[in-house]
């Protein structure tokens, strides 16, 4: 088979400060092989730039034009509409949007922001909406990892500002085809030649599937008992880690 080039999540390599173990070295093995490597991911937790130092403390070898993420995407939105939002984003993720005006707000952009999910903040949001403001998801996943345990994602609250104001939003993170598509812009790869990896069946895996790429599904992160029957087509292989997903690459797929 020719060789293909693998599309990866940097969210199954790590959990908050911690690495899925052997996920360093499985990395390693993979750009050995030649393979070009994209880190995509939802994350709006922190910058992108906050993103890579984490990374790289955890010794991952990275380079900031390898990773695509949702803040990326939003941004582009943004500039496009030409738009000021109510910025619903976690503090740390604030420098990806530097230079965007967002006095006397036009639009709602909702990011993973636990601490800006009250009454208040989420009433104000619905008010612009009423007014005919457009909402923005940065992406609507349901829960996501912490070290703690499962944690509420921003989907819901997304989902409720859409019920109160019998509004749509528009989503520009995974599991979105443009997401998907953009990530790949650039690479010299057609989704067919690519391969995602990620602990999400939904948003990482069906949502790469749904463009023609192979979606390779782990049980680490965010992954719970049997959540490769959840998505129609089943993930193309699932997997107990990253370094498995590694293997199964090198040994199958090139």
């Amino acid at each position: 088979m020719a060789a293909r080039r693998a599309l990866d999540l940097s969210g199954t390599l790590y959990i908050e400060d911690a690495a899925v173990p052997g996920a360093q070295e499985a990395l390693k093995r993979l750009r050995g092989a030649s393979v070009f490597v994209r880190f995509v991911t939802n994350t709006t937790k922190e910058s992108k730039q906050d993103l890579l130092e984490r990374l790289r403390k955890l010794e991952f070898v990275i380079s900031e034009n390898e990773i695509f993420t949702s803040l990326t995407a939003a941004r582009s939105l943004l500039e496009q509409k030409q738009v000021r939002p109510m910025l619903l984003a976690d503090d740390r993720a604030l420098p990806d949007f530097k230079g965007i005006q967002t006095s006397d707000p036009n639009a709602v952009v909702i990011g993973l922001a636990p601490e800006h999910f009250h009454y208040q903040i989420l009433n104000q949001a619905f008010r612009l909406l009423l007014d005919g403001a457009p909402l923005i998801a940065i992406h609507k996943a349901r829960y996501y990892k912490r070290k703690d345990g499962l944690a509420l994602g921003p989907g819901p609250f997304v989902t409720a500002l859409e019920y109160a104001t019998d509004t749509k939003a528009t989503v520009v993170g995974k599991p979105e085809k443009t997401f998907f598509l953009e990530a790949l812009r650039g690479t010299g790869c057609e989704p067919e030649e690519a391969v995602m990896i990620g602990d999400d069946c939904r948003d990482d895996v069906s949502g790469a599937q749904d463009v023609g790429m192979l979606g390779l599904l782990v049980k680490t992160g965010k992954y719970r008992a049997s959540d490769e029957e959840k998505i129609k087509p089943p993930p193309y292989f699932t997997c107990e880690s990253f370094p498995h997903a590694v293997d199964h690459i090198l040994q199958h797929l090139l």
